[in-house]
């Protein structure tokens, strides 16, 4: 039976995620180490597993409201409020969605017409482009540079803009780069998004995660930019839950209210112990000043330093990412692509990288290193990419 006739052309010439591939790879591998996959090692908080369980046993095991129960959404508008001086309805302007990835793909359906362009800073999380493919519109990519430290900037922007063009996806902190946007560099890219009529997918996910005193800013708290943005965030890096598969979408009222109908269709309702933990996770933060969180924070940025410091010991070049959990190294100069390094390194001596294309044509000849496992994990790890680095070299 010829199945390829009856299945969708868009579907089909997806390519299968490069970061999933690594991990199936390690996993069937004796003794492999991975730095590979982009979630945290900590284990949720204590106190939101307890809030989970409470809820089970209390018998709340139904449907939620379709966009999550109130206590929820207030508390998430009210942590965006506080933390990074945003304002939302609760009611009306957020909605809670399994996981991030939902959130933007909501968004993404919400928003794109077939035959429309969608601008993508290049490298980028992996789901961006198949989400806008799906929609039988068009990824188009805005090429960031190292020597840039790999910040999309306005003149990419407007370079590659065209009348087609309907939507940028935003997502700073950048994975797999680990680079970030700063107040100028969003002040200049609104200017341009206003010119161009330009709605904004912001994927903040990492926004708790930034360093040497840098601060997120979202491009929503802008002049002029909240009104055309959709913000999406979640709770699996910041909070460690990523198996609780929660996050949300702040936006808009119209915004809201196209994505809410999709999701009810869909989904109906994010996991109803996931809402509970993450509330608990929030109204613990409100009480202890995200303690929690600015303590994960702290010992990535000391896996952060000493993971930068090793890569250029072994004479790699590697800008400073002051966001997220990544470093993105180049091994041009080895004369290998990110490619040829990973599935030499694999076979070689049984750690795994990513191949930064798998993130975009701009990451050809770099690699992503997830620092978001253990200083001895790490420790091991980078010794055995230092010895294959030496044998490349001779």
């Amino acid at each position: 039976m010829d199945y390829e006739k009856y299945l969708n052309k868009n579907v089909i010439t997806l390519e299968p995620s490069g970061i999933r591939k690594f991990f199936d790879v390690v996993a069937k591998v004796p003794g492999a180490i991975s730095l590979g996959v982009g979630e945290p090692d900590f284990d949720t908080p204590w106190e939101s597993r307890e809030a989970a369980v409470k809820s089970i046993r209390k018998g709340y095991t139904h449907y939620t409201s379709n966009k999550g129960t109130p206590e929820l959404r207030k508390a998430i508008t009210d942590y965006y409020e506080k933390r990074f001086g945003l304002s939302y309805d609760s009611l009306s302007e957020c909605i809670v969605t399994v996981g991030a990835s939902e959130a933007i793909d909501l968004a993404v359906r919400s928003i794109v017409n077939a035959g429309e362009e969608v601008l993508i800073p290049s490298p980028s999380y992996v789901s961006y482009a198949p989400c806008v493919l799906l929609q039988g519109a068009v990824p188009v990519a805005v090429n960031c540079y190292e020597e840039n430290d790999f910040r999309v900037t306005a003149k990419e922007i407007d370079k590659v803009a065209t009348d087609k063009t309907k939507l940028l996806i935003l997502p700073y902190p950048n994975n797999p780069s680990g680079a970030i946007l700063e107040k100028g560099d969003l002040e200049k890219i609104a200017e341009v998004c206003v010119k161009r009529d330009l709605i904004v997918i912001s994927d903040e996910i990492y926004g708790e995660l930034t360093y040497n005193g840098k601060s997120h800013v979202s491009v929503a708290s802008i002049k002029g930019m909240k009104e055309r943005c959709i913000v999406i965030n979640g709770f699996s890096k910041a909070f460690a839950m990523t198996g609780w598969r929660l996050g949300y979408a702040l936006a808009p009222e119209p915004f809201i209210y196209q994505m809410y109908k999709i999701h009810q269709y869909t989904i109906m309702c994010a996991p109803t112990a996931s809402q509970f933990a993450a509330l608990e996770s929030l109204n613990t933060g409100f009480k202890n000043g995200f303690a929690e969180v600015a303590e994960m924070r702290d010992q990535y940025d000391s896996r952060r330093k000493y993971v930068l410091n090793a890569i250029r010991e072994m004479g790699l070049e590697c800008f400073e990412p002051e966001g997220a959990f990544y470093l993105f190294p180049s091994v041009k100069s080895l004369g290998m692509t990110g490619a040829e390094f990973a599935d030499k390194l694999f076979a070689s001596k049984k750690v795994a990288v990513v191949p930064g294309a798998a993130f975009g044509e701009c990451g050809k000849y770099n690699v992503r290193i997830s620092y978001a496992y253990s200083i001895k994990n790490l420790t091991v790890a980078l010794e055995k990419i230092a010895e294959f680095v030496k044998e490349i070299r001779g």
